[in-house]
């Protein structure tokens, strides 16, 4: 019963979704008609298999899972921290604060190595995974949000509608990808007023990478060598109506880990006290 009220809500509401963006696109300056015309982006939703729970002072920018433990970067200035996490508990086993100075954003594993980025400070701290010591540091032009690593290279958002795709050794961008929706820049589309180009934390699962969308219950499925959004997926109906009333405008999805062994993804937000197991599906 409880998936059938979610999935039903899911579909009204993607439906508004639909037209809201046809209506944006609408307004856009015509484009000339691309050739072939872009496939439909598919539209999913999180099938919630279990939730566990989730620290509701933790202001969650960056989430990866390693080993069986979650590693959470924490924002806000004077708040910021890293964080070593169980899942089935939420305890905080391990935690390194940041500089009040800087306000940490999202995380990303590269072998051994923990790498944090920050928001407008332009300086990404690196940490030994096991004893979460520093041991380097990278600086940066322009914002910091997301970032998650392939196994190859880093990708990195900054609030716009491109990725930066950096080298994870030395952190020097390498190139750039531009993030489309059936073919035109995600930057021309919006929802329910807000754009949609504000990407934010990001997970990188084999070619695809998952981004959250700042101010919004959506993800995007991208193509990682394209750029192009496969799916959308609308995540709004998490949690109740109680915990939705009793949080900040800013506290909104974000924050999303992948277990590859388990085939799921954990999503939970910015201060929310709940943290999700889940497949994306399509609504029935």
């Amino acid at each position: 019963m409880r998936r059938d009220i979610l999935l039903t809500t899911a579909l009204v509401l993607m439906s508004a979704l639909l037209f809201s963006l046809a209506a944006a696109q609408s307004t856009a300056t015509p484009a000339p008609t691309p050739t072939p015309t872009p496939r439909p982006a598919d539209i999913l939703v999180p099938e919630v298999i279990a939730d566990y729970p989730h620290d509701a002072g933790a202001y969650t920018q960056g989430l990866l899972l390693h080993d069986g433990l979650f590693y959470e970067s924490a924002g806000q200035y004077g708040e910021s921290t890293l964080r070593q996490v169980a899942p089935e508990t939420g305890e905080v086993l391990r935690q390194v604060d940041v500089p009040a100075e800087y306000f940490a954003e999202g995380l990303a594993l590269v072998e051994d190595r923990l790498i944090q980025i920050t928001w407008r400070e332009q300086t990404a701290f690196v940490y030994d995974l096991e004893t979460f010591e520093p041991v380097g540091m990278f600086e940066y032009e322009g914002e910091g949000w997301g970032l998650c690593y392939d196994g190859q290279q880093l990708f990195m958002s900054d609030g716009t509608d491109t990725l930066t795709i950096r080298d994870p050794q030395t952190f020097e961008a390498t190139d750039e990808r531009l993030i489309s929706l059936e073919g035109r820049p995600v930057s021309e589309w919006a929802f329910r007023g807000r754009p949609l180009s504000l990407l934010n934390e990001l997970e990188c699962v084999d070619d695809w990478i998952y981004a959250n969308i700042w101010y919004s219950d959506l993800i995007f499925q991208i193509d990682k060598n394209s750029g192009e959004v496969k799916a959308v997926i609308f995540a709004g109906d998490l949690l109740t109506d109680e915990e939705r009333s009793a949080l900040a405008d800013d506290s909104v999805l974000n924050g999303i880990a992948y277990d590859p062994q388990k085939e799921v993804f954990y999503l939970t937000g910015k201060r929310w006290p709940r943290l999700f197991e889940v497949r994306f599906v399509t609504p029935d």
